[in-house]
């Protein structure tokens, strides 16, 4: 049970240092007359949306959809973590009985 909780904590303080983040992917699109441009596309709130992302600010976006990603990934992680500590603690209450 310990563990679990030493877990939780972890999983808890790699959300608190994620950075800013949004959701979606990064696409380069050509232009038919030449050259390419940067296009972000996410859906939020059940909208799709599309952004152009001037090509020096790529980095950052890409940073931002990685931080997206990982905070998807973690927040899975808590849940897991947070129903298997519920189960033992449960488990724990009913031999206590």
């Amino acid at each position: 049970m310990q563990v679990l909780e030493q877990r939780i904590e972890r999983t808890k303080r790699a959300l608190a240092q994620l950075g800013r983040l949004r959701p979606g992917s990064l696409s380069v699109q050509s232009r038919k007359w030449g050259g390419q441009y940067c296009q972000l596309s996410y859906t939020h709130r059940g909208q799709g949306h599309t952004d152009y992302v001037p090509q020096h600010q790529r980095k950052t976006v890409e940073r931002q959809i990685a931080n997206h990603k990982r905070f998807r990934e973690l927040t899975r992680e808590w849940i897991d973590l947070e129903l298997e500590w519920c189960k033992l603690k449960l488990r724990q209450e009913t031999q206590a009985k």
